[in-house]
């Protein structure tokens, strides 16, 4: 005959073993996800372009964004972290937001007249169970201005 101890034992492990599996299940299953999130950025002005007093170049714009991020949620999602903001819902994934950006852009030396750059959004989905995934959009055709303001 077995003791408490030995019974209670058993039944902990598993559990636990039971508990694991369903976790590496549910981390499985959010491999057949593909999302497609969609962002759109406009540069509404340049509020500043101009030399720093070492040389080097600082931009600030103000940008629109509209995202909708709702194909990243799936059942196993927690949170999405984006540009020091934390959504939550799937509900909240889909935004419009005017903002300026809240670090300049600085070239080392002044070779920003006249470039074309790119903006990119990133962003990290946090799983209930498994692993972090973190991904991207780069989107091209920018260009600033000739000339400082």
């Amino acid at each position: 005959m077995h003791s408490f101890g030995y019974r209670a034992n058993a039944l902990f492990t598993f559990a636990v073993t039971i508990l694991g599996f369903m976790c590496a299940l549910a981390s499985f299953t959010d491999s057949f996800n593909s999302p497609s999130p969609s962002v759109q950025v406009q540069v509404l002005k340049v509020n500043w372009f101009q030399k720093q007093p070492n040389g080097n170049d600082e931009v600030s714009m103000t940008l629109n964004i509209s995202a909708d991020l709702q194909s990243l949620f799936t059942w196993n999602t927690k949170q999405i972290s984006l540009w020091d903001a934390i959504i939550q819902e799937k509900e909240n994934a889909k935004f419009t937001i005017t903002t300026s950006n809240k670090y300049r852009f600085i070239d080392q030396g002044s070779n920003l007249r006249g470039k074309e750059f790119n903006l990119t959004l990133h962003w990290h989905v946090m799983p209930k169970t498994g692993k972090m995934l973190a991904d991207k959009v780069v989107l091209p055709g920018y260009r600033l201005p000739a000339e400082y303001r």
